[in-house]
């Protein structure tokens, strides 16, 4: 084969590769572009049926209440029976303060409330008694004058002598001003005591509220756990010299949280009330996952509640996106399972499907947000004590 030959063969190669190459690159370029679409595509329809149904946001933490510990009255503390981390639960003692001066104002008033009642017995038998006397009185006035009459006919007939007469009638006014002063006497007896029997007059109440008082306050040198939590935060040692209105420490219910999720306020456009959630809080992962529902939205961002708020009228302004907090209630099962702590960091999505809910509270609240009966219970039995010491001191006749 000549050398002609070849290089007319060689020409004829690249000549066919040439032509070849712009298929491919269309193809490749299609192919490219396909992929494009179809990525475009997926991200649409992932935005359409996901993103677009739920707003999520890092910026949210674990509430709850935060039940400070105080003393109500003043006193030394001598025992302290609950430190961090433990459970308590409602009414149980927590602090002991010396109870030396509480106790002698306690006995005072119990003294004072037996020696009402007996006052108000005493009160009774005088008037009782003076009723007799009126009684003796009017008799007395009605022999008076009865004698005046059988001897007024007798003078008429100067049978009998005026002097005589005389004496009847200074007799029937005698008896009169006797009668007189024995009404008086009873009506004074009986105002101390009318209307009333002895365990409601009005001494004796006066008496039972000093003893009430005197009550209560020996009882809270015993300071109580008003909720169910686990102490933190405690301050108070023993021997501390503790005013009311001190706190001593703090208990956290941990049954009853929320999550307070800082949303932008471009997040905000469809959350509503009643909204599911869920979320996963830090301390378990993502593996760990909690539901719950939105509650409420706050009145105002962040910002406006702070210590220092921003002037944004005064000097150079930059514009900064604001956040409000959105109150979320977590179901009780959830953190049963997997207890959590005030402050704990969450990942929170709010699915916003339905967007119909209102966005504030339409009625005020129907029940409270947070109450406690323990001193309720202290009350009551003060009153049971009380009626301990009335019932012994009214004796056996006064069955009222």
């Amino acid at each position: 084969m000549s050398a002609t030959d070849s290089a007319a063969r060689k020409e004829d190669n690249d000549s066919g590769l040439a032509a070849k190459d712009p298929r491919k690159r269309r193809r490749a370029l299609l192919i490219v572009l396909l992929i494009f679409v179809v990525l475009g595509l997926g991200w649409f329809l992932l935005w359409l049926f996901v993103f677009s149904k739920r707003e999520t946001t890092d910026n949210a933490y674990v509430g709850g209440n935060q039940v400070a510990i105080s003393a109500q009255v003043p006193g030394t503390v001598v025992a302290i029976l609950a430190d961090d981390t433990q459970r308590v639960e409602a009414g149980q003692v927590l602090v002991r303060l010396d109870s030396t001066d509480a106790d002698v104002r306690l006995r005072q008033a119990s003294s004072a409330l037996a020696q009402a009642v007996r006052q108000v017995r005493q009160q009774t038998d005088s008037a009782t008694s003076a009723d007799a006397a009126v009684a003796a009185r009017r008799v007395d006035l009605k022999k008076a004058q009865a004698d005046l009459q059988r001897h007024l006919p007798l003078l008429a007939e100067h049978a009998e002598s005026p002097e005589i007469v005389q004496h009847l009638r200074d007799g029937v006014e005698q008896a009169q001003t006797a009668l007189d002063a024995a009404v008086a006497q009873g009506n004074a007896a009986r105002a101390a005591i009318e209307g009333t029997v002895t365990a409601e007059n009005p001494a004796v109440e006066q008496a039972r509220a000093n003893f009430r008082a005197a009550w209560v306050a020996a009882q809270r040198n015993a300071i109580y756990a008003p909720v169910s939590g686990y102490v933190a935060q405690r301050s108070v040692q023993v021997g501390n010299s503790v005013q009311p209105g001190q706190q001593l420490m703090t208990v956290v219910p941990l049954h009853d949280l929320w999550i307070d999720a800082n949303f932008k306020e471009s997040q905000l456009r469809r959350i509503r009330i009643g909204q599911p959630v869920k979320f996963s809080a830090d301390v378990y992962g993502s593996g760990v996952e909690y539901h719950g529902k939105v509650v409420g939205l706050g009145a105002g961002t962040g910002s406006v509640f702070s210590l220092l708020p921003a002037q944004n009228a005064t000097g150079n302004w930059i514009k900064v996106v604001q956040r409000v907090p959105v109150r979320i209630a977590i179901d009780n099962k959830d953190l049963e399972q997997h207890p959590l702590r005030i402050g704990l960091s969450t990942e929170v999505t709010v699915d916003i499907t339905d967007d119909r809910g209102a966005v504030l509270a339409q009625a005020p609240a129907q029940k409270a947000t947070a109450e406690t009966d323990v001193y309720d219970r202290m009350a009551v039995k003060a009153d049971e004590e009380a009626e301990k010491i009335i019932r012994a001191n009214l004796g056996r006749t006064d069955g009222r």
